[in-house]
């Protein structure tokens, strides 16, 4: 568990930070996160979806392959047949040839032996033509079969491609983001040991949702009803503020809360919404006390009762909800380029 007495110095940059970035934007920013991490989702689904599609025409391809086979051995046979065909036509010329010179030549056959002769011709014409008729259409419907396959085949190239794609942007998302993940981890630790003497002592540091919040209680910061940083907590605050300095790619939140008991006006601070911001803002004023550090990554909010962590029906609870909440979010620019078309 990381040591309490870090969470005060993250608040305390996190309200830095917050001073100069419009809450609007530190909103966009998780919803980009969450964008992300939908598109993701989505594109391994889509990963998915193309894997089967694959896997679907593969076995179209495998069917049409087997069918092309066939077709093939077919036209092979029926090669064959009209070659022979071809041969039987051609003697029965030969025969038609030799009995008309007989006929010539002799002129000893009856009209009807040659009627005869010539009704046989003509069927085995006949017979042969529709030999030859059906060889052309077996050629068309295996062209046209064949013109199928390649269509598929190209079909399923061109889904190979877009799955390959997708496959390359998914692996180059989940590289960002773990490394994104990493890079905030260690900037995480290097948060804990720089205020190694306050966590635990009304700061605590945690990381979710790809963010560093750093909860400062208000013992470490005010006193009741006041917005004045106290002492102990501008030495937390200026320490995290110089481990933001030495990180500029992330962004500040500060945000200020209370409990829910009335806030006594004072100074023009009528509520506990006044109260919150209050806070927020002087904590960023003793972050800009560092020169380095760039006032436009940093937004301050107040949320006054209206988020609690904690019942505010008992004195612990409502103890625990006046708080500042510093969240520190790191810059997602390479993710987005990633997710655009």
């Amino acid at each position: 568990m990381m040591n309490r007495s870090l969470f005060p110095i993250f608040v305390v940059s996190a309200l830095i930070m917050s001073s100069c970035v419009s809450p609007r934007k530190v909103e966009d920013e998780r919803n980009r996160r969450v964008k992300c991490e939908e598109a993701n989702q989505n594109m391994q689904g889509q990963n998915k979806k193309l894997t089967e599609d694959n896997n679907e025409l593969g076995q179209k391809n495998a069917d049409l392959t087997r069918t092309n086979e066939q077709l093939t051995r077919d036209t092979s046979v029926m090669g064959k047949s009209y070659r022979r065909l071809v041969d039987q036509y051609d003697k029965v010329n030969e025969l038609n040839n030799e009995l008309l010179t007989k006929m010539k030549e002799k002129n000893a056959l009856t009209d009807a032996e040659a009627n005869r002769l010539l009704v046989e011709l003509q069927k085995a014409q006949e017979d042969l033509q529709k030999r030859e008729d059906a060889l052309k259409l077996a050629q068309l419907r295996l062209s046209a079969e064949q013109n199928k396959l390649d269509s598929l085949n190209q079909n399923l190239n061109q889904k190979q491609a877009q799955l390959d794609e997708k496959n390359k942007r998914v692996l180059e998302l989940e590289r960002l983001i773990a490394a994104k993940d990493s890079a905030l981890s260690a900037f995480k630790d290097k948060l804990s040991k720089a205020l190694l003497g306050f966590e635990g002592n009304g700061l605590t540091i945690e990381q979710r949702d790809g963010k560093v919040y750093v909860s400062l209680d208000e013992k470490l910061l005010f006193q009741s009803g006041k917005w004045e940083v106290d002492p102990k907590g501008q030495q937390a605050l200026n320490k995290l503020a110089q481990v933001l300095i030495d990180n500029p790619e992330i962004n500040v939140m500060i945000e200020g809360h209370t409990d829910n008991l009335a806030y006594k006006g004072s100074n023009g601070v009528e509520d506990n919404w006044d109260l919150s911001v209050k806070r927020s803002t002087a904590i960023v004023k003793i972050l800009m006390h560092n020169k380095s550090l760039d006032p436009k990554r940093i937004t301050a909010s107040g949320r006054g009762e209206y988020s609690p962590v904690d019942t505010n029906s008992s004195t612990e609870g409502r103890a625990k909800n006046r708080r500042t909440e510093i969240i520190l979010t790191p810059k997602w620019d390479e993710v987005f380029k990633v997710l655009e078309p």
